[in-house]
């Protein structure tokens, strides 16, 4: 029978579950199933938004969008352009009901299991297709696969121990080749990203600012340290780094931004003689700040272009 069995949401920079269709069929091919979802939600950031994985009896559709990928378990008649279109019914919903804020911050797993309901329900109404709505443009979403197809992931692909370790994806037809880390989107600033930003520029500023006043001393008076003038430009440089890592994506984004951190950090504990408490709790604040919306904001899913 044709029919779609399971479904899940899955946050897309970590692989993180957070809603997934109750499923009470325990045979060895679901079971295996399930572990190919693990795997596909482990690389997620590192495929197109649109990909179907083939496994014999079975077949693994999902698009991603926005930091949030949506997986689909169907049988292997099951009319793609139907999983398509059910993957897109279950995304509209999901961003509708959640904001980017709660899928970024979400820490538990299923913490959005309540999603479960709606997805249940449109399960139901794409396994017997009576029911589905007259209004659904099959025909746009026909011409969408055959302009764009999914990406076809094979089985042997998922083969290695470190999962796709050794896919080659090359030329996806329809989004051309996959971008490479630097130009790679991010996910969209959110408020507490833009005071970060905003705070680390004035941080910046200070250094700066202190810098050259170190440096007006220091020709007035024979007897000042140049290293103090070395802390405020390295503070800086690490502040308006700080500002670049936020807005743009680089390889070892993560590492920099608390390697920047810990730079913040030793200029103010050196500069400790010439700030007090307060200014330094501000610095080393800020830059951890800072640091933490560098983590939350990761690699956004392509947007999908299709409509329903």
């Amino acid at each position: 029978m044709s029919m779609i069995l399971s479904a899940s949401v899955v946050r897309v920079r970590d692989g993180l579950p957070l809603s997934a269709s109750t499923d009470y069929d325990q045979s060895t091919g679901m079971q295996e199933c399930r572990k190919y979802f693990k795997m596909l939600s482990k690389k997620l950031s590192q495929l197109p938004d649109r990909c179907t994985l083939k496994t014999g009896q079975y077949n693994i559709n999902f698009i991603s969008s926005l930091g949030v990928s949506y997986m689909a378990l169907c049988t292997e008649n099951y009319p793609s352009v139907l999983a398509f279109c059910f993957l897109d019914e279950l995304q509209k919903e999901f961003i509708t009901t959640y904001n980017m804020m709660k899928t970024n911050t979400a820490i538990r797993p299923y913490c959005f299991i309540e999603f479960d309901n709606f997805i249940q329900r449109t399960k139901q109404r794409y396994n017997n297709t009576r029911s589905l709505s007259t209004k659904m443009n099959l025909a746009d979403m026909q011409t969408e696969i055959k302009l764009r197809p999914p990406y076809q992931i094979s089985v042997s692909e998922l083969g290695s121990a470190n999962g796709f370790s050794h896919v080659s994806m090359g030329e996806y037809k329809g989004t051309g080749k996959i971008s490479a880390a630097p130009h790679q989107r991010l996910e969209p600033v959110t408020l507490p990203g833009i005071v970060s930003f905003v705070l680390s520029l004035l941080c910046g500023a200070l250094n700066l600012i202190r810098g050259f006043h170190a440096i007006e001393s220091l020709l007035q008076n024979e007897g000042e340290d140049f290293s103090y003038v070395i802390a405020f430009f390295l503070g800086t440089a690490a502040c308006l780094y700080q500002c670049y890592l936020f807005v743009y994506y680089t390889g070892w984004r993560n590492a920099k931004s608390f390697l920047t951190f810990g730079l913040i950090c030793l200029c103010n504990m050196y500069l400790y003689e010439l700030r007090n408490l307060w200014q330094l709790f501000f610095h080393v604040t800020v830059g951890a700040f800072s640091t933490l919306q560098i983590r939350l904001r990761q690699p956004q899913g392509k947007s999908p272009d299709y409509n329903v």
